[in-house]
């Protein structure tokens, strides 16, 4: 990836980590006289994590999105539901997120309590970890403000209409990206984090089974490419647990690798797709 996009993409999380901030002073050195092994003692533990269950980096990075995206970075996307509360982990597109994030966020948590208890907040752990879990799989290094406080609300019926999705046109993926305060080229920079993880078949079967009269699959793919999924996906309502990588030839790694995949019939999803044919994201793509 291009240093200049690579600037703007960080820039791009950095402005994320500031969305309906709470009214403390947020500063990079916040927790250092009040917990000052807050760094060695999350660095510790995102490694262990990461080594022992690769996916964690992925996962942290959409729960992280997902977040700051429906209400602000505030870890409403954090509090679990109970017998009379539903919360936004409830949210249909929330119920595939992989649990190794939730689990990365209890083990930084519980260590942190013992370290220096009552100090730091979920949603600050939420954040530095989506970014040392990025610097892990080969992204740059970006600064990341501290100082948010917890939300104690998390309500799934604001969810739906605040994330995007696998089908969303890109009419309403501009409009919602804009809502947020950001241009066409940010996002294409911010969906650009699809350059790890994977998707469940469901959010891609449509492209690949009966897409057409004349075609059994999406014609904007690789043929080869939709044959092997085709395959992959054989039974995916069966098994829904099926999935495949975003990016197919480096999909452990933070680069710029999924954008080139787009322009040659590899991306995975149609909003994906779309981004490089449509020509107010295509030349970002580009």
């Amino acid at each position: 990836m291009a240093f200049s996009n690579l600037v703007l993409l960080f820039k791009l999380f950095s402005f994320l980590l500031l969305f309906r901030s709470t009214q403390s002073k947020l500063s990079a050195d916040y927790y250092n006289k009040t917990c000052p092994k807050f760094q060695n003692i999350m660095q510790t533990i995102l490694a262990e994590k990461q080594l022992s269950a690769p996916t964690t980096a992925a996962a942290t990075l959409r729960v992280f999105f997902h977040d700051c995206f429906v209400n602000g970075c505030d870890s409403s996307m954090l509090i679990a539901s109970n017998a009379f509360n539903k919360s936004e982990r409830d949210a249909n597109v929330n119920l595939s997120v992989a649990g190794d994030a939730f689990d990365l966020i209890t083990r930084v948590k519980t260590a942190l309590e013992l370290g220096c208890p009552g100090v730091v907040s979920c949603s600050d752990i939420l954040a530095v970890s989506a970014r040392d879990l990025v610097v892990m799989v080969g992204g740059p290094f970006y600064e990341v403000v501290l100082g948010r406080k917890d939300s104690r609300e998390s309500n799934p019926s604001i969810v739906d209409k605040n994330l995007p999705k696998a089908l969303t046109p890109m009419n309403e993926l501009l409009s919602l990206f804009s809502s947020k305060g950001f241009s066409a080229e940010e996002m294409v920079a911010l969906v650009g984090a699809h350059t790890i993880g994977f998707s469940h078949c469901k959010e891609f079967a449509n492209r690949i089974f009966n897409f057409s009269k004349t075609s059994e699959f999406d014609p904007a793919y690789n043929p080869v490419f939709a044959q092997g999924l085709r395959k992959l996906c054989a039974n995916y309502t069966k098994s829904p647990a099926m999935s495949a990588f975003n990016d197919v030839y480096t999909p452990g790694k933070f680069d710029n690798m999924y954008y080139k995949n787009l322009q040659i019939g590899l991306g995975l999803l149609s909003s994906d797709q779309a981004m490089v044919t449509d020509n107010r994201t295509k030349p970002f793509v580009d």
